[in-house]
């Protein structure tokens, strides 16, 4: 039986001047075309290929290997939109399709997405960015590693789902996300706790001390670019220490009084100066 969207070994069943028949007989075969054929291939030799649907939406096999198959996930470079939905660059020639219904968030041409390939009520291959049921637990990582992944959805209330390794389940609360994340960003974090059920919560911060530091530079060098003087009071709104800075009032507060400490910043009642001998 010859199987959509996935690796098989087939027998050349007949060889045609536009390439070879391969499958088990005549009543079931695709066409690999003469393009890829092996120089001295006869029939009866087995081949290994892939088999998709061409333009015209005919079965062929390919000797090529596509970056994803039939069940599995991968990231692939979107490569445009239609308004049926989006075209995704999975190594052979013609491109695997992306429908609206099966878009987490909008997809960007030139931006690359988490996605795995399924057989549509069509008998065509197409991709979906509703991965959740193919991401797996990893009993591997421990608090405070710090791991690489990607954002393969979004939901305001819960969080960013991130595929860790591209196929590991993690999470970064809510609470945790400053500043604009969207659905295809590669991201760094720091594993804040794995869960019994080997789900991994994730934080884009790295540990305190070092990230008071690090945003301590980030405020310092936005007061510089403010002429050295930063209007803001006591009563600033975290919407504007967002809008600014990227990060919570909270590590604002933090990274405040970390330079106040170091005498790099006077605090006014409705401003920041920073002191001379800091720029």
């Amino acid at each position: 039986m010859i199987r959509l969207g996935e690796r098989q070994t087939l027998k050349c069943l007949k060889i045609v001047e536009f390439g070879v028949y391969l499958g088990e007989n005549e009543n079931e075969k695709v066409l690999l075309p003469k393009k890829q054929v092996k120089e001295g291939t006869k029939e009866g030799d087995e081949i290994d290929v892939f088999v998709y649907r061409d333009s015209s939406d005919r079965l062929i096999a390919t000797v090529n290997q596509p970056y994803i198959t039939l069940g599995n996930m991968a990231v692939l470079e979107a490569k445009g939109n239609s308004k049926i939905g989006a075209f995704l660059d999975w190594g052979l020639e013609k491109d695997l399709f992306l429908p609206f219904k099966e878009q987490t968030a909008p997809v960007e041409t030139g931006k690359s997405y988490l996605v795995s390939l399924y057989i549509d009520k069509s008998n065509r291959l197409a991709a979906t960015m509703d991965v959740h049921k193919y991401m797996q637990v990893a009993g591997k990582y421990q608090k405070d590693d710090n791991v690489g992944g990607i954002v393969y959805d979004m939901n305001r209330n819960i969080g960013a789902f991130v595929a860790i390794e591209n196929k590991y389940y993690g999470l970064i609360p809510a609470k945790e996300i400053h500043g604009n994340v969207k659905v295809g960003d590669q991201i760094s974090a720091r594993v804040t706790d794995v869960r019994p059920d080997g789900k991994i919560n994730l934080s884009l911060n790295k540990k305190a001390y070092m990230q008071i530091d690090e945003d301590a530079q980030k405020v310092l060098k936005v007061i510089e670019e403010y002429g050295g003087e930063l209007p803001y009071g006591e009563k600033v709104s975290p919407q504007m220490i967002q809008r600014d800075f990227g990060m919570s009032k909270g590590a604002f507060k933090r990274a405040i009084g970390h330079l106040y400490k170091e005498r790099k910043i006077d605090i006014a009642e409705n401003c920041i100066k920073m002191i001379q001998e800091a720029k």
